[in-house]
Formats: structure tokens, C-alpha cells, sequence
């Protein structure tokens, strides 16, 4: 069965169901996204009623696509890792030394899936120390639903796009929630920059922790100093800016060289 013939089979179950979709045609030229395993966790999840709208697409990144879905009435995101065509080498570097997931066999299918479980056990162990993470509800296979980080359907801007007019205290308080996410929730982002930073007029909001790792990783000293180099590029654009190895010293606790 062709994947046209699959979402239009797909559109008429769940339309059954009641649940709408805002945009038919944007998913059947997406192949690369709604693929046949894409659809069938998608109907699961419509069957249990997780999902009762699905809209259009808020972002679309180097392994993922994420969009904009309702439950009910309320506002939720769905992100969807590409199993076609995503990273899997450089996904194994996260993975591979990660105690959580050390037995992953190495299919696409069994890396992607792994990686979906691994930013909803990331995002709940931020969540759970009061960082402002996108909060998670759910994952089956290759597709995350959790809290949708904007208003009206439209999404906060990223860092690097917001207009703020002191960005001290916004430094800050990223650098506090790196020191709380290191020595409360045992995780290095991994990945932090002015691309995975959203600001929603208040206070800045981290996202995208697929590739947070624990502090017994191998590499999590390395990745925490790209972290800290990544902010402290940025914000010496706009602010002043403390010393890498202080900022070091103060997420870990311990002398380290940088």
C-alpha cells in the first residue's frame, strides 16, 4: 500500500473519530516525516484520545518535526523523529555512553525509538526539579507529545530571535538552570544554545534535550564546556559575561580545568 493510500486510510479512522486535521495536505507531502511506523502510533494515540486535532507544522529540525496538536482544549505539541533520514551515527555518540541505554541494538528503528524515550525521561527529570522545560505527557515508538510552549498556536520566539531589553538577568538565570539541571536532575543539555532557547517575555525556556546525557557519560564534562562556551558566545554580544571556568566550577561543584 502506497503512502498516499495510507494517510488517506488514516484520515478517514480518524476522522471517525472525530479528531480533526487542520492540514491534510501538508502531511502527504511530507514523506519523510509520516511514514507508514509514523501514522500507526499516530492512530494509537488518536484511539486513546491523546490527540483530538492536529495541526500544523511549528518547527522542523535536523533530526525531528514538531507540530502543533489538541487535546481537547488544550494546546499540546507532538514531535516526530524522522526514521528515514535522521542522524543515527551521531545519535549513537549520546546513546552509547548513557547507562540508560547502554543494550540499544544499533537498527534505525531501535536508535530513534530509544532517542523518543530518552528526551521524555530528560524533559521529566527537569520537569521534576522545576526547570521551565516543555512538560512531557507521552511517547510511543518515534513520537513525543508534551507541552505546547507558546500562545495562540503560534510558538515563543528562540533566543536569538527575542527582543529583550536586559539580557543580565536572562543570562543568569540560564546559567542557574544549568547548575539546577546538573546537580539536581544528573544532566547535561548537551546541546544548549541561543537555537534551543525559547523566550516567552519573562524568562527564557529550554527545549530540545533528546541529546542530554547524565554526568557519568564519558563526554559530559566536554559537552557542559560547549554548553557554557555556546551561552557565554552569545551573551557576550549583549551583557557581561563571567569566566568559563568559574561558571564551571559553579554548575559541577569540583575543580575542573576548561
Amino acid at each position: 500500500m502506497s503512502l498516499d493510500h495510507i494517510i488517506e486510510k488514516f484520515d478517514r479512522e480518524v476522522g471517525k473519530m472525530g479528531v480533526r486535521i487542520k492540514d491534510a495536505n501538508q502531511m502527504k507531502v511530507m514523506e519523510n516525516v509520516f511514514d507508514e511506523v509514523t501514522l500507526i502510533a499516530l492512530y494509537k494515540m488518536v484511539h486513546k484520545k491523546r490527540i483530538s486535532a492536529i495541526g500544523g507544522s511549528i518547527s522542523t529540525g535536523k533530526e525531528a518535526n514538531v507540530f502543533y496538536v489538541e487535546r481537547e482544549d488544550e494546546a499540546i505539541a507532538i514531535k516526530i523523529y524522522r526514521i528515514q533520514s535522521a542522524n543515527f551515527k551521531t545519535m549513537s555518540i549520546y546513546l552509547a555512553g548513557d547507562p540508560r541505554f547502554s543494550s540499544v541494538r544499533n537498527s534505525k528503528k531501535d536508535i530513534i525509538f530509544a532517542w523518543t524515550k530518552k528526551e521524555y525521561a530528560n524533559l521529566m527529570r527537569a520537569h521534576e526539579v522545576g526547570l521551565r522545560v516543555p512538560e512531557p505527557y507521552f511517547f510511543d515508538r518515534n513520537i513525543l507529545l508534551m507541552e505546547f510552549m507558546g500562545e495562540n498556536e503560534v510558538p515563543y520566539p528562540q533566543l536569538r530571535q527575542a527582543k529583550i531589553e536586559d539580557y543580565a538577568p536572562v543570562y543568569e538565570e540560564i546559567l542557574a538552570s544549568m547548575k539546577t539541571l546538573y546537580q539536581k536532575a544528573d544532566l547535561v543539555h548537551a546541546d544548549l544554545s541561543e537555537f534551543n532557547i525559547l523566550w516567552n517575555g519573562e524568562h527564557p525556556l529550554i527545549i530540545d534535550m533528546g541529546q542530554a546525557v547524565t554526568s557519568r557519560h564519558p563526554q559530559a564534562q566536554n559537552f557542559l564546556i560547549r554548553d557554557i562556551k555556546n551561552i557565554n558566545r552569545f551573551f557576550g554580544k549583549h551583557c557581561d559575561i563571567r569566566d568559563e571556568r568559574e561558571i564551571l566550577i559553579d554548575i559541577t561543584g569540583k575543580e575542573k580545568e576548561i
